[in-house]
């Protein structure tokens, strides 16, 4: 078993901001039902705006300033990744495709050999 440190919500104040942007989403989804007559854009406004109203709210508290620092060193980690250029890119394509037909040919090989042998030997089939 690991025994690995996971950190939960501690604080009562984070546990009330947390529960209060998932209020504040839930008016969101519930004025966007409720304003079914109006325009769409007025319904996706409201519910995107309801959206933007919880992360704030949700960055205020210790979990969600953990969950930006991990977006931040994720960002970070991924500008320091060496991306393969066009021509390796293609190559390897070109190797995956390859790849599988021939081993969708080699999987229709045996599974007719195996046909025959199931078929032929042993159930006397013709």
């Amino acid at each position: 078993m690991s025994k690995s440190n996971v950190e939960t919500v501690s604080s009562t104040v984070d546990r009330v901001k947390l529960g209060l942007a998932v209020l504040v989403i839930v008016a969101g989804i519930v004025g966007y039902s409720m304003l079914e007559g109006q325009p769409a854009a007025a319904r996706v406004g409201l519910f995107i705006g309801s959206l933007v109203i919880a992360a704030v709210i949700a960055w205020f508290s210790e979990p969600g300033r953990r969950t930006l620092g991990f977006g931040r060193d994720a960002y970070n980690e991924v500008k320091r990744v060496v991306w393969p250029t066009r021509k390796e890119t293609t190559q390897m394509t070109g190797i995956v495709f390859v790849f599988v037909i021939v081993m969708g040919i080699l999987l229709w090989v045996v599974d007719k050999v195996l046909e025959g042998v199931i078929y032929g030997l042993l159930l006397g089939w013709s």
